[in-house]
């Protein structure tokens, strides 16, 4: 059974920068995508970031330019670096992991931005 786990969430002022990891284990095969969505209150998951095993990437219209996805195959891995964090990236960031053709997820992580 794969699991997933995120870490690094926390309460950071705006304008400020927070890393979320995420590590993937319990399989023994390859990990396709990796990456992040998150959940406001009231609101639909939406994606952040997503990367490719061959380090292609995606990212949300709204993290554009301010938040970079990384990854360590070997580690499975993958990492959020958030900077100029705003008000409205407040939410619950959940790590997933796509592997043989199914996506699994993260408990999730708390990001609150405060003024």
């Amino acid at each position: 059974q794969v699991q997933v786990v995120e870490s690094g969430g926390g309460l950071v002022q705006a304008g400020g920068s927070l890393r979320l990891s995420c590590v993937a284990s319990g399989t023994a095969y390859s990990i396709s995508n990796m990456g992040w969505y998150r959940q406001a209150p009231g609101k639909q998951r939406e994606l952040v970031a997503i990367i490719t095993s061959g380090g292609s990437t995606n990212y949300g219209e709204s993290v554009k330019g301010r938040f970079t996805v990384s990854r360590d195959n070997g580690k499975n891995t993958v990492y959020l670096q958030m900077n100029s964090l705003k008000l409205e990236d407040t939410a619950v960031y959940y790590c997933t992991a796509l592997v043989l053709f199914r996506y699994y997820w993260g408990q999730g992580t708390q990001v609150t931005v405060s003024s």
